[in-house]
């Protein structure tokens, strides 16, 4: 990974994004060696997928970046996300909740598709109601060549964020970010759009 290359997409990004968007890059993929050309080019934010893999990077590249938890959280890994990141994106359950206390995003799944996590809309509600540290939504839409086939989806989280009075809005990935910034994403998670 090449940090220059790096750097100039991810300048391009932030700045057709916008001030307003944070991009969050996504680390899945990305080696531990590879974090070091993510620190040179100037990411500021990261995002990792599974406890394991933040802790074993958090603990050689802890200060470089803020970080952000986007996989799917179990309860028994809640411990490890408090101490590490300032924001979890993909809240789904009760028994992750009640262990949480950093800051999340309640996951929808909008389309119902079984093979995706997030509570059904109708449960948004009573997430506000009795989860004070919920400063959002998230969703992943249905996956799709094009890009505008994601708007639908990305307009109906952005409807149940404002009727339930939720500032934040993390939706939108290396193929649809655009849409998703047009339709009221705060937050965007990309990878391949970084890395080539």
């Amino acid at each position: 990974m090449n940090a220059d290359d790096v750097r100039e997409r991810y300048q391009r990004l932030r700045e057709e994004a916008g001030p307003d968007v944070t991009v969050v890059v996504a680390t899945k993929y990305v080696s531990l060696e590879d974090l070091a050309s993510l620190a040179e080019a100037g990411v500021d934010v990261v995002g990792e997928n599974r406890a394991q893999d933040l802790q074993a990077k958090h603990a050689a590249y802890g200060d470089a970046f803020r970080w952000h938890f986007i996989g799917h959280l179990q309860s028994n890994k809640a411990k490890v996300v408090n101490e590490l990141c300032e924001l979890v994106h993909s809240l789904d359950s009760e028994s992750a909740a009640r262990r949480l206390t950093v800051p999340a995003l309640l996951e929808v799944n909008l389309s119902g598709e079984p093979t995706k996590s997030g509570v059904v809309p109708e449960e948004i509600g009573e997430w506000v109601a009795r989860m004070p540290t919920l400063r959002g939504l998230m969703t992943m839409p249905p996956l799709a060549d094009d890009p505008e086939a994601s708007r639908p989806w990305f307009s109906r989280l952005r409807e149940l964020a404002e009727a339930h009075g939720l500032r934040d809005l993390s939706m939108g990935t290396s193929q649809d970010w655009r849409v998703a910034v047009e339709e009221g994403a705060t937050l965007i998670r990309v990878g391949s759009a970084l890395f080539g």
